[in-house]
């Protein structure tokens, strides 16, 4: 934190050369990380880290300039070197700040120091424990814990200031299982913003023994069959492919610079009329929740898609300025202070639909069922995708069969929104581990009901072994 007053000092310093628009963006953040491997606790790493980054506006040209010292020296060298592309004289005052409070809470129940960090490595190494009681074919497990407090505080020359503490809790497994030369893992996890009462609402060991069941499951999956059919996605961790395929095509940076297959569409048809897609950065608990995002908007809930008419997209402040537009949409977000904000999703997830999840799966005759998602990638501009599976199983006659390996399934986003026929009553978000890149890391949920897509593409594996 900085004081007001070297708050203004330095704002005006950022506008003597003629900027519009100034500001200040300070951050401290302290962590805990362990990492437990091969039964072994081999990390253990406190971090600390705070700075400042000052932004200036003229017009729509934005410079930046950061400082990992927050003396005023420091900070009025960082104003004087953003504000060094000008050449006029200023025009703008620094009006008056003024602390906005924000209705959103999100409590701590539990803080970091309620429990040691001794009995937090111990946790890892219960974790350890039951993953190997499960199955002789575990052969290697991995557990990780973080925390992490991240305050930041902004200041502009238009007179806002504000704050948020962010603070989250992550618990990260990985269970490898082998038999007869092969090889499966399954890696999950917890968390969000929330303190170390995440213990208390999740269950460590039976989270890790669930993941050691289900790599020993797929130790004898069948090769998965390659070709268009039917797939039905998973609720929850399902959600990621809308938020690749789709989601970043909504970001307002994509939009102004017409990369984007959903650019000047606004008011069309873009989905089937069953599906509401939403973008949430209220929703307590989740690991895209603020107060205020990184341009000092307050957080909000955007209905990007209603009913599968395209209704608004996601904005920050540089971008509604580059189009004129009055208000952000809260989703303004950068990775650090060595970072300025971009356009970034929050929570984002197709809201829920109307069918039972089990009358989907009972509605394929012959399809795949996805019940685990693991890496994949996507074209921004085009929205082509492919993910792979970590836990699928065939949909043979309505049923799910035999577990199979291998899975990779490719399409369009926007295509893809289109086509979703079924949309279940069984909305989730997932579990609390959502990274997103764009060039910087921001924390995300992602989320959806059960869904269907009646015809899809899937790579299968070529596997002599398989059954």
């Amino acid at each position: 934190m900085i004081a007001k007053e070297l708050a203004q000092k330095v704002l005006a310093e950022a506008l003597k050369t003629g900027a519009d628009l100034a500001e200040i963006y300070v951050e401290d953040v302290v962590s805990l990380q362990l990492r437990l491997d091969d039964s072994r606790l081999d990390q253990a790493v406190r971090g600390a880290d705070r700075g400042a980054g000052v932004r200036v506006f003229f017009g729509n040209l934005v410079t930046y300039a950061y400082t990992d010292e927050l003396d005023e020296a420091s900070l009025m060298n960082a104003a004087r070197a953003a504000a060094s592309a000008g050449s006029g004289n200023s025009k703008t005052q620094v009006i008056d700040l003024t602390v906005q409070k924000s209705p959103l809470e999100y409590p701590i129940e539990k803080t970091f120091d309620t429990m040691n960090v001794a009995d937090k490595a111990a946790l890892l190494s219960s974790m350890d424990v039951a993953a190997r009681a499960y199955s002789p074919h575990v052969v290697q497990v991995q557990a990780g814990y973080l925390e992490l407090r991240r305050r930041m505080w902004l200041f502009n020359s238009e007179g806002v200031q504000v704050e948020d503490d962010r603070t989250f809790t992550e618990i990260r497994g990985g269970v490898i299982a082998a038999k007869d030369g092969r090889l499966q893992r399954v890696g999950e996890g917890f968390g969000g913003r929330i303190g170390l009462e995440l213990f208390d609402r999740n269950d460590a060991l039976a989270k890790i023994r669930g993941m050691a069941e289900g790599a020993v499951r797929m130790l004898d999956a069948r090769a998965c069959p390659a070709g268009d059919m039917t797939v039905v996605m998973c609720n929850g961790w399902g959600g990621v492919l809308f938020h690749e395929a789709c989601g970043h095509q909504m970001e307002a940076d994509f939009i102004t610079k017409g990369s984007s297959a959903y650019a000047g569409k606004i008011g069309e048809q873009i989905a089937n009329p069953i599906i509401t897609a939403i973008d949430d950065g209220t929703i307590p608990g989740r690991r895209g929740s603020l107060k205020f995002d990184d341009d000092g908007t307050p957080a909000q809930r955007t209905v990007l898609i209603d009913k599968g008419i395209l209704t608004e997209y996601m904005w920050d402040k540089v971008e509604c300025r580059r189009v004129g537009r009055a208000a952000s949409t809260g989703n303004g977000r950068r990775e650090s202070y060595r970072h300025m904000p971009m356009p970034r999703m929050t929570n984002t997830f197709i809201d829920q639909g109307e069918h039972d999840p089990l009358e989907i799966i009972e509605s394929v005759k012959k399809g795949i069922y996805i019940k685990g998602m693991a890496g994949g990638q996507a074209d921004i501009s085009r929205g082509d995708y492919v993910f792979n599976a970590t836990e699928a199983y065939l949909i043979e006659d309505g049923k799910l069969t035999a577990p199979i390996r291998g899975a990779t399934v490719f399409g369009n986003g926007p295509k893809t929104l289109m086509q979703i026929d079924m949309v279940g009553n069984d909305l989730a978000l997932d579990p609390g581990m959502g990274m997103c890149g764009k060039g910087q890391a921001a924390r995300v949920s992602v989320g959806q009901p059960t869904i269907r897509i009646p015809i899809a593409t899937v790579g299968g594996t070529d596997d002599s072994a398989a059954n």
